[in-house]
C-alpha cells in the first residue's frame, strides 16, 4: 500500500492506494469513502478485493487529513471536491466508488457535480432524513441526539444515537415519549469529559444529514448509481432512507449482507461480514444488466 497526499482548497488530503495482487487488474480503480469514518474502516473489505486497485482516504479534518479552511463543519459539496481531486490525481479515468453512510452522501454530491468521475457508484445507506415521509420527525429525532450530546457528552449522546438509529418504522409520538437511554446499557461511558467535537454526534455533520439531492443531475449522469442497504437494516433509519433514495432515483435498493457497517472487520467493535460483503460488492460492480 502506498500513501499519498493531495492539496485541495483548504485541506491536505491523505489517501492510500493498494495495487492489484491477484488477477490482471482489468477493472477501474475502486475508491472507498466514508464519513465520519476514515480509511482504516475499509481495511477488512479491501483485503477481500485483491483483484482491484483500491483507494481509500481520510476526509478533511479526520484521521491523517488536515484542514486549514478555518471550518469544522463537514459539508458534502466540499468533501466531494476533495474526492474529485483524488480521482483527478489518479489519472486512471472514471473510477468505481463504494461509499458508506455520510460518505454515500458525499458520493452523491460528487456525481451530481462531476458526473464523468464515476463509472459505478454504490452508495450504501445514505443517512438523509429529508427523503422520508416522516422527514420532519426524523430530523427532530436527529436534533434530539445532538441536544443530548451537547448537554451531557459522549456517552449519553451515543446512547441516544443508537436508540434513534435502532428505532423501527416512522418516528412517532411513542419514540419521543421514550426516556433517555442509559449509556451503560450500551457499554458507553457515563462521565462527561467535556469534549463536544465528535464528528458524528455534534452539529459538525448536520450538513451531511441535511443535504438535499440534485435528483435531475443524478438521473442525467452517465454513472450507474446503486443504492445499497444492509439486510439487517430493514425498517430502521438508514434502511428506510436507502429505500427512499433509490425510489427517488427510479430504482430499487440492492441488499447487502449484515448491517449499516456490514463491511467492518469481524473482530471490530461493530463486526460485519466483510468477505460476504465484498462478494456482493463485486457482483454489483460487475453487473452489466
Amino acid at each position: 500500500m502506498e500513501t499519498h497526499t493531495v492539496s485541495t482548497d483548504g485541506a491536505e488530503i491523505v489517501y492510500d492506494i493498494a495495487e492489484v495482487t491477484d488477477g490482471d487488474g482489468g477493472h477501474p480503480p475502486l475508491v472507498m469513502i466514508g464519513q465520519p469514518m476514515d480509511a482504516s474502516g475499509f481495511r477488512a473489505l479491501a483485503s477481500y478485493l485483491p483483484d482491484r486497485v483500491v483507494v481509500t482516504y481520510d476526509p478533511r479534518g479526520l484521521g491523517r487529513s488536515t484542514r486549514s479552511d478555518g471550518e469544522v463543519t463537514n459539508i458534502p459539496a466540499v468533501q466531494a471536491e476533495d474526492v474529485h481531486a483524488i480521482i483527478a490525481t489518479l489519472g486512471r479515468g472514471p473510477v468505481d466508488l463504494f461509499a458508506s453512510s455520510g460518505g454515500a452522501v458525499t458520493a452523491l454530491a460528487l456525481v451530481a457535480a462531476h458526473p464523468d468521475d464515476v463509472r459505478v457508484l454504490v452508495a450504501h445507506e445514505p443517512p438523509l432524513p429529508g427523503v422520508l415521509p416522516d422527514a420532519r420527525n426524523a430530523e427532530r429525532a436527529l436534533e434530539k441526539v445532538h441536544e443530548t450530546y451537547d448537554a451531557h457528552g459522549f456517552g449519553p449522546g451515543m446512547a441516544a444515537f443508537i436508540a434513534m438509529t435502532s428505532w423501527r418504522g416512522e418516528f412517532t409520538d411513542d419514540y419521543f415519549a421514550l426516556p433517555a437511554p442509559d449509556p451503560a446499557m450500551f457499554g458507553m461511558p457515563t462521565d462527561d469529559d467535556g469534549s463536544r467535537g465528535d464528528p458524528l454526534l455534534s452539529e459538525r455533520s448536520v450538513a451531511v444529514t441535511g443535504h438535499r439531492l440534485d435528483v435531475d443531475a443524478l438521473t442525467a449522469a452517465p454513472t450507474r448509481i446503486v443504492i445499497g442497504v444492509g439486510e439487517e437494516s430493514e425498517g430502521v433509519f438508514t434502511g428506510r432512507t436507502s429505500v427512499a433514495v433509490a425510489e427517488l432515483l427510479g430504482s430499487e435498493a440492492v441488499v447487502f449482507p449484515s448491517h449499516h457497517g456490514g463491511f467492518a472487520a469481524e473482530d471490530s467493535g461493530y463486526p460485519g461480514k466483510p468477505e460476504a460483503f465484498a462478494q456482493r460488492l463485486r457482483e454489483v460492480l460487475d453487473d452489466q444488466g
